[in-house]
């Protein structure tokens, strides 16, 4: 096209004079100083009429009508008395950036929309260049945590690639806000939080999590006021893997003769480790005459549900009658899978019996890990963790108090 001049355009100092057609999707925009708006020092923001040096460079803009924007811009080197030789600052481009800050904010709201594959389809850019417009959006947005009222927490962890790698995740009980990710598990993985925590760590009343001996220790060295609370899930699930799973089997391996019942056993699984309202009718008959015929499946099954009530104590003082009578009968019921877990279970009692007076479970991050599932998922999984971190961060904000 010929030179026109397009005023108003968002580029102060500058004046459009020519638009050319690249190809069929694209356009590039020449720019030209304005000669009544003087450069600016990027130190002191005076204007200067000095000119060191001129250079020009070819920026993205936001799309117009069906073309991708190109800006061919001269930016200046000036000599500013007070501060020495400088690029110009200009309002409507950053240092070296080779975008707008006009489409950054386009593509910061589309990111709040989609996935980033979605929007390097849509704008053009490369996914690395739209993944640090959103990790630093991210890290601009995010709120600070007021960790001055943080009473309890609750600590996990879930698979952050295949073959065993693991990240720990902590978030505030009350609000359900995610505090912290890192990866690994280890205590010296998890330590960073605590020493983030700092000197609130002193007001940090109980912590909710697996039976996850480095946390539990962690805990006790950084939080001297905090009580260990052990989730009911994460132990009943430890119980049926450890105890149902292999008394069954035993009990399989000794019905060799009788194929019926080695079968019935063999194929009781679910039916042992389900919770007893969510069988149907004709599972839960099916499930009174395999205990009626099998002595040993009987115990490990009451023995479960006599665990569960360890965690719908009303006090500390019945949670640990409880637990006395739970251990004994487990000793006793000649059984070694469940002998063996009894005792494996002994130093992590006093974390069962704190559930009495901290009523915590890490339900609540199960959940948040199906979602954590999500956004990797949306993204084919993130190389960078840093960023899938902060992206965790904004999706689990918190709730008011």
């Amino acid at each position: 096209m010929g030179d026109a001049t397009f005023p108003g355009s968002g580029w102060e100092g500058f004046i459009a004079t020519r638009f050319v057609p690249l190809s069929d999707s694209e356009c590039l925009i020449y720019l030209i100083p304005d000669p009544q708006v003087p450069p600016c020092c990027p130190s002191c923001r005076r204007s200067c009429s000095l000119i060191h040096d001129t250079t020009r460079r070819r920026v993205r803009d936001r799309d117009l009508f069906e073309y991708r924007v190109w800006l061919e811009v001269p930016v200046r080197r000036v000599r500013c008395p007070r501060c020495g030789v400088g690029r110009e600052a200009l309002s409507w481009l950053a240092p070296r950036a080779r975008l707008t800050h006009r489409l950054r904010q386009h593509v910061e709201t589309l990111l709040t929309l989609l996935p980033l594959k979605q929007i390097a389809g849509l704008t053009g850019l490369h996914w690395h260049t739209l993944k640090s417009i959103d990790k630093a959006r991210l890290a601009r947005d995010l709120p600070e945590p007021d960790l001055s009222l943080v009473r309890y927490l609750v600590m996990d962890e879930f698979a952050l690639f295949k073959g065993h790698r693991y990240a720990s995740v902590v978030i505030d009980a009350e609000t359900r806000q995610v505090l912290w990710v890192g990866e690994g598990r280890s205590r010296e993985a998890i330590r960073p939080c605590f020493e983030w925590l700092g000197a609130h760590c002193e007001h940090i009343e109980a912590v909710a999590m697996d039976m996850n001996t480095a946390m539990d220790l962690e805990v006790q060295a950084w939080c001297p006021n905090a009580r260990v609370v052990y989730d009911l899930f994460h132990v009943i699930a430890k119980f049926g893997r450890e105890v149902i799973d292999r008394v069954r089997v035993d009990q399989a391996n000794q019905l060799r003769q009788d194929k019926p019942a080695r079968r019935a056993v063999k194929r009781s699984r679910w039916l042992l480790l389900r919770n007893p309202e969510n069988l149907k009718a004709d599972q839960a008959d099916e499930l009174r005459t395999l205990l009626d015929l099998n002595q040993p499946l009987m115990v490990v099954y009451l023995m479960k549900n006599q665990l569960k009530e360890l965690w719908y104590a009303r006090t500390e003082r019945a949670a640990r009658w409880r637990w006395t009578r739970w251990f004994n009968m487990a000793q006793a019921s000649g059984l070694a899978p469940l002998i063996r877990f009894a005792r494996l279970l002994k130093p992590y009692a006093e974390g069962i019996i704190a559930s009495a007076t901290y009523r915590l479970n890490t339900s609540v991050l199960e959940g948040m890990n199906n979602r954590i599932k999500v956004i990797k998922r949306m993204a084919y999984g993130y190389r960078d963790s840093d960023y899938f971190f902060l992206k965790i961060k904004a999706a689990f904000p918190g709730n008011p108090r």
